[in-house]
């Protein structure tokens, strides 16, 4: 891995010196990791004049799901604790002979800006943008497989959960047994707070687990995901508990997966991010449910749960092949509860087969 991450330090470094900064400094913890392996508590990565250094208040840990850092680069620990490295790389900057360093701006509070600027006066402070979450949009294979191991635990912890006894246990219960559940199986931990929403609750994105029991007859919707070596995928499911579906459960459902499909086959190397978003949408938006749609229909995954590409009605831009997104429609009636179906998949194009479906938990509905 050693070589990827010096081509990913070396394409950016490149896109640096073309905007005029002989160095970078890089402190968003997900974009540290990408690009030196690990991103120990606080590190930060200097992409120096005459070394890369990954600059930490300790010693790099030895974990596997914390990364481990490039052997090629640097490690400069802190000499006394308390200390930013941040400033410290900043210092390191000017004494490598670097005149301008481009800084993650997005990432920096203002007090933490001026004391780089305080600490390397001679240093003309830039802002690098987001030029690191831009690289981290197309996947290499090595990531994609990471991701597809992370779907395979969510797939195994939730088809687990789905042949336990339901009625009765709460929402909270739940979650927490799905999330002890990855980690069983291998993953770092979850990807996400995980989702249990039950009977009113269900069908709300990000619904938070209540102390609320299952009942019969009960929409169940469930959305999770297993963090497996840093990357982090997603599914969502909704099921019935019980009994068989009452017409309005099968007709919302069906309608759901209608969309749900549509986007899913929208994804495709060259589509707008938004006419994935409006295949999806406008499957609800003629049945009448226009009011109260999430405000998205999906978004991108790897190091963060929620990264680019945003497939949004306003997203401007267009897929790559191999970008890793979710497609997640769902409606919510309120008082009654809803459906959300949630799906991670990895962009292909046609003579490979098209898109690549990460997470297989089937998407019938089933009564539990």
């Amino acid at each position: 891995m050693s070589e990827v991450y010096a081509a990913r330090r070396t394409r950016l470094r490149e896109r640096c010196n073309a905007g005029g900064s002989a160095a970078a400094l890089v402190t968003r913890p997900a974009n540290v990791r990408y690009l030196a392996g690990a991103a120990p508590h606080g590190a930060v990565l200097l992409l120096g004049k005459r070394e890369d250094l990954l600059v930490c208040q300790d010693p790099p840990d030895d974990r596997p799901q914390e990364g481990r850092p490039d052997e090629a680069l640097g490690v400069h620990v802190l000499p006394q604790p308390g200390g930013d490295p941040a400033v410290a790389a900043a210092d390191l900057a000017e004494s490598q002979g670097a005149d301008s360093l481009a800084v993650e701006e997005h990432h920096l509070t203002v007090a933490r800006h001026r004391a780089l600027a305080s600490v390397a006066p001679r240093i003309r402070l830039a802002d690098l943008g987001s030029a690191v979450e831009q690289l981290r949009v197309v996947k290499d294979e090595e990531e994609i497989s990471c991701l597809r191991i992370g779907a395979e635990i969510a797939d195994q912890a939730l088809g687990e959960l789905l042949e336990s006894i339901l009625v009765g246990r709460t929402e909270r219960h739940l979650a927490l047994e799905l999330e002890r559940r990855l980690v069983d199986h291998g993953a770092d931990g979850p990807a996400f707070p995980t989702s249990v929403a039950t009977g009113p609750n269900s069908g709300r994105r990000g619904h938070r687990p209540t102390d609320r029991r299952v009942e019969e007859g009960d929409f169940l919707s469930v959305c999770l995901g297993a963090a497996y070596r840093g990357y982090r995928c997603e599914i969502g499911r909704t099921f019935v508990i019980g009994t068989s579906p009452a017409d309005w459960q099968i007709q919302l459902y069906d309608l759901v997966f209608a969309a749900q499909r549509a986007g899913r086959e929208a994804l495709a190397p060259g589509a707008a991010y938004r006419d994935v978003d409006r295949a999806a949408r406008q499957v609800l938006d003629s049945a009448g449910y226009a009011e109260g749609l999430q405000p998205l229909t999906g978004h991108g995954v790897g190091l963060e749960i929620d990264e680019d590409p945003q497939l949004a009605p306003a997203a401007m831009g267009k897929l790559d092949a191999c970008v890793p997104v979710t497609v997640e429609p769902g409606v919510h009636l309120p008082g009654r509860g809803g459906v959300r179906i949630d799906d991670t998949l990895v962009v292909r194009p046609e003579a490979d087969g098209g898109p690549e479906l990460l997470t297989i938990t089937t998407k019938e509905l089933l009564a539990l």
